[in-house]
């Protein structure tokens, strides 16, 4: 508790110092305004300000916060954090159809899909703005995967705050661009995710391209937090197509597969429904099937 309060009077303090360097300076007044605009001015608020504006350096401190071996029991701070941070998985194809997304979306209360007590909301206008930014949990480990500007900022006012505040870091995508980076990490064997915080107004903010080696997210739930829950998709293993190459093994995110004699088999509760086991089998062997275990599905041709 104590921890928590320190964290929030920080940020504070980090906020009203950032406030008199703007008054000196006069820039970034546009974007930080529509921000507190529409989230108006409360601890939530200032906590995604402290988010937004110092990404990087937020996210290294969650990672300093975690515990440092799987099934270690995380602090309560940290827990208490990670709470306010989800992920809900997408396939490819469902990762594509916001990108391609051609009318307004406003959604509340999604607990089908979006099972947390916080963080529920989507507001989506279609056609998206895209702005693609450096990713943060690549940039916080020593050794990272590259490209690393590859998270995808979706949806006014976070992408001009994200222009403005981190000049440099994101550059804004075309429908066509956006698509083309989601099939460049796709290939590269990363899974998709849409990201809700309930500091950024409560609402879906961001696509990311997630590696296993870098991301927090998949981190995260290796050690105890339930940061990330499931597409609403599992994998579906063909034991006929199967030629026990293992490559599936090594590429998943949630080490949901593994050998068994000459072929591999699905620990169904650690499986996402991520999909990258499919992208990389060669022989067709898996495919990923709808399982209403798992949850909805984010969809976003189906969410009217």
């Amino acid at each position: 508790m104590l921890t928590a309060v320190l964290i929030t009077i920080a940020a504070m303090a980090i906020l009203v110092i950032s406030l008199w360097i703007w008054g000196e300076r006069g820039r970034y007044l546009a974007s930080t305004t529509a921000f507190f605009s529409e989230a108006g001015i409360n601890l939530k608020s200032l906590h995604g300000y402290v988010y937004g504006r110092w990404t990087r350096a937020y996210v290294h401190m969650l990672f300093g916060s975690m515990p440092g071996k799987p099934n270690e029991k995380p602090a309560a701070a940290a827990r208490k954090l990670a709470e306010t941070y989800h992920a809900k998985v997408l396939t490819h194809d469902n990762a594509r159809q916001v990108v391609l997304l051609n009318k307004d979306i406003p959604l509340t209360d999604l607990e089908q899909v979006v099972p947390y007590p916080v963080a529920r909301n989507i507001v989506l206008k279609g056609p998206p703005d895209i702005v693609a930014f450096e990713c943060p949990c690549r940039h916080a480990r020593p050794s990272h995967c590259t490209p690393t500007q590859v998270c995808m900022i979706v949806g006014k006012p976070m992408t001009d705050f994200v222009l403005e505040h981190q000049p440099g870091r994101a550059r804004r995508l075309t429908q066509e661009q956006a698509l083309d980076l989601l099939e460049a990490e796709h290939a590269r064997g990363h899974l998709h995710s849409a990201w809700f915080k309930d500091a950024m107004m409560d609402r879906f903010y961001a696509i990311c391209n997630c590696c296993k080696c870098c991301c927090g997210g998949i981190a995260g739930m290796k050690r105890g937090f339930a940061m990330m829950t499931s597409s609403g998709y599992v994998a579906s293993i063909e034991r006929a197509l199967c030629a026990g190459c293992g490559d599936c093994v090594e590429a998943c995110p949630f080490e949901a597969l593994h050998r068994n004699g000459n072929g591999v088999e699905l620990d169904w509760g650690k499986c996402m429904g991520c999909g990258v086991c499919e992208a990389v089998c060669k022989t067709g062997g898996i495919t990923l099937a709808r399982d209403e275990r798992k949850g909805v599905p984010m969809d976003v041709r189906s969410l009217v």
